[in-house]
């Protein structure tokens, strides 16, 4: 390690870019191949390598991330205004590199504390949600919470209890019945309802909606229990009366939900969802590989993570199908990118369309670069298994679902699927949290990191400083998860993030 930057980086030998670490100014000498900036290039953005012909590839990671617009000269500012996208084929090679990881040492039998729930299910926050079924509800749902924290919580004698969470969102009605909108919606709702950060739960339907009370639990296989208490505003009596039975419903919930204790558990009971947004051009050299370093310790040691946003993988694919166990996993994975590229042709879109203008800001130029980079949150362990959204993830392993690239959506989907804990790498500045489950930030770069301190957790800057190894973040990170899943407190819980970062996958008509 070194306390100097380099003033750019190659990151493969097959590359004919670089990253600018600083900003580079015309003409100055980068001590490599005698290259000289032709214009002035940001920090995080590229300079060519070499010529690049008109319509050639440009190469990042060894892998294609789009293809030239122009003649490019050696030491050229390389981004949107010469690189374009185009088809080329890749190759799936489906299973070719799934090479198991060691298993851990016996001395790496990690535990971290954590809430055993009835179902055998393990949580690392121990939460009442208040789930409302329909944007009818959602007014209510926040009511009944905010007077039960004052009113019940207030006096102490329950602090085992994390908090009352209510969670409301945009839809549950006007969609058709039996539509894609509407099943995708029970799906979530019913899996945070399942997910073991959850000490019960509180459901709060309207009355007349589409999504009822009754048909939800119908449908997803949910029952009225201790944990699972439902309320309807309109057989209630109104608003006021719904507040009291909620309060009520809550008053009964609490001792139960509050003796519940900490207990030592394997790390293999963690469920880690990754997430990458505000994303830079160094989110795929220090954070995403500093959290896949984490994710092969994890995985190692029986635990499960879960890789996410389909559209922010495509181009880079090929790299996950290659290290599928099975021939029907790559399948499920190649099916969710044409399922996406179909998607988006019918709503008038493209699924390349695609750098954010944050991230073109931070140096990233075309879907494919931002996706190779962001694949790096898997690490190196093999692709057990691929859900789709909000579906309940059971594998030990790495695994895919098939989510939107927006992030609230994203992450619903992965804690709706079982998620306990959420690591979050950002280049820009991610300040959310994703309430009832602790979400880590992870700073790709140290400028960012001391602006933004207050909202970061760990900044994997350091690997760009030169203060860090890749596997030393990793190592890092890992320690970080088992504490935070123990009860240390995020950045973002200590803001109270969480209560409005509910979003569910919203597609199809609103009638």
């Amino acid at each position: 390690m070194t306390n100097e930057r380099p003033k750019i980086l190659q990151l493969h030998p097959d590359d004919n870019v670089a990253v600018a670490v600083v900003h580079l100014h015309t003409g100055e000498s980068v001590e490599f191949r005698n290259i000289r900036p032709r214009q002035e290039i940001p920090p995080g953005h590229k300079i060519a390598l070499e010529a690049i012909p008109q319509d050639a590839p440009v190469k990042k990671y060894g892998q294609i991330m789009g293809f030239a617009l122009v003649n490019i000269a050696p030491g050229e500012h390389v981004h949107s205004h010469n690189i374009g996208m185009k088809e080329f084929t890749r190759d799936y090679a489906i299973g070719r590199d799934a090479v198991p990881l060691p298993p851990a040492e016996e001395n790496e039998a990690d535990t971290f504390d954590g809430f055993i729930r009835k179902d055998g299910q393990v949580g690392t926050r121990n939460y009442i949600g208040i789930l409302a079924t329909v944007s009818c509800s959602a007014g209510p749902a926040h009511m009944i919470a905010d007077a039960a924290q004052q009113q019940l919580l207030a006096s102490g004698d329950f602090s085992n209890i994390d908090g009352i969470l209510p969670l409301g969102h945009g839809a549950g009605c006007c969609s058709p019945p039996g539509s894609e909108d509407l099943i995708l919606l029970q799906q979530t709702l019913a899996g945070y309802a399942r997910n073991p950060n959850f000490g019960s739960i509180l459901m709060v339907g309207l009355g007349c909606e589409v999504n009822l009370v009754d048909s939800l639990m119908s449908a997803t296989g949910l029952t009225s229990s201790q944990e699972l208490h439902p309320l309807v505003i309109q057989d209630a009596g109104g608003t006021e009366a719904t507040i009291l039975a909620g309060l009520e419903a809550i008053r009964g919930m609490l001792p139960k939900v509050n003796a519940c204790r900490r207990t030592p558990v394997p790390v293999r009971r963690l469920v880690v969802g990754l997430e990458c947004g505000g994303s830079d051009a160094y989110s795929g050299i220090t954070a995403n590989p500093a959290l896949g370093a984490a994710v092969d310790l994890l995985v190692r040691r029986g635990g499960t993570a879960i890789l996410s946003e389909t559209p922010e993988i495509y181009g880079a694919e090929h790299l996950l199908t290659r290290r599928a166990i099975r021939n029907e996993v790559g399948e499920k994975l190649i099916d969710r990118i044409r399922w996406w590229e179909a998607y988006t042709a019918r709503n008038g879109a493209e699924i390349n369309n695609n750098p954010s203008p944050g991230n073109k800001a931070g140096g990233l130029t075309t879907i494919l670069e931002k996706s190779l980079g962001a694949v790096a949150k898997g690490g190196t362990s093999p692709l057990v298994d691929v859900y789709r959204f909000a579906e309940p993830v059971s594998a030990s392993g790495l695994v895919f679902m098939d989510t939107p690239g927006y992030d609230v959506v994203s992450i619903t989907g992965m804690i709706a699927g079982g998620a306990n804990i959420v690591c979050f790498t950002t280049g820009r500045g991610t300040v959310c949290g994703f309430a009832p489950v602790p979400t880590l930030k992870l700073a790709t770069n140290s400028d960012m990191y001391h602006r933004l301190k207050k909202d970061m957790d760990i900044n994997c800057g350091e690997v760009l400083d030169g203060t860090a190894t890749i596997q030393e973040m990793g190592e890092a990170i890992f320690r970080r998860i088992i504490e935070t899943a123990s009860g240390k407190t995020s950045k973002s819980e200590a803001y109270g993030f969480g209560r409005h970062e509910f979003v569910p996958w919203h597609m199809g008509a609103v009638l």
